[in-house]
């Protein structure tokens, strides 16, 4: 085991900006840092387990739309539930190998537990990545790879019940001054 695995876990809402802070920051560091997640192991699901019952459901909500706007909720099934529990195992034999990581997450539920439990043998910096919910809805439309109310859905769902080591709020600040924050903050090379 390879405790001395550096990690930097990055938790918020689709669109708020963790991928490109996580693409900063392996520019930045010096210390090599592989990027991990949640988006990657759902690319790794046959196409059609995507939208699936089995897999991962993307549904429009019918009812309980947050001021009538698009809504997304995603949904597991058995496939699915395997593929994101195996991520989370994959992800702690990765830094148990001597990996520094990247984690790019979006946590709804408990699995933050799960992954703090996993990950205890090693040095985890906890980063919430935060934004207006407005701000989030405008990065979805000008993207064209994210479904528009996702960001809705998860919303009041990713921080809740979790504590972080730093925040961040992106609406002001580039990926690179916060890859810069979280350099310094931990004391990073």
């Amino acid at each position: 085991m390879h405790t001395q695995s550096k990690i930097i876990f990055l938790n918020g809402v689709g669109s708020v900006g963790k991928t490109s802070i996580a693409k900063m920051l392996q520019s930045l560091l010096d210390e090599a840092y592989l990027h991990v997640g949640v988006d990657q192991f759902i690319d790794m699901l046959p196409e059609k387990y995507i939208n699936n019952s089995e897999g991962i459901s993307f549904n429009p909500l019918k009812i309980n739309q947050i001021n009538n706007k698009p809504t997304i909720e995603i949904t597991t099934g058995k496939i699915g539930k395997n593929a994101l529990r195996g991520m989370r195992h994959a992800i702690a034999a990765l830094a148990d190998q001597g990996n520094n990581l990247i984690i790019d997450e979006v946590i709804i539920g408990n699995e933050m537990d799960e992954y703090k439990k996993l990950l205890s043998p090693f040095q985890v910096f906890y980063v919430g990545i935060f934004a207006p919910l407005e701000v989030i809805e405008e990065r979805e439309r000008s993207r064209k790879d994210r479904l528009i109310g996702l960001g809705r859905w998860q919303y009041n769902l990713v921080h809740q019940d979790k504590s972080y080591d730093l925040e961040i709020d992106t609406t002001t600040l580039s990926p690179l001054d916060c890859a810069k924050l979280i350099k310094n903050k931990f004391n990073l090379s």
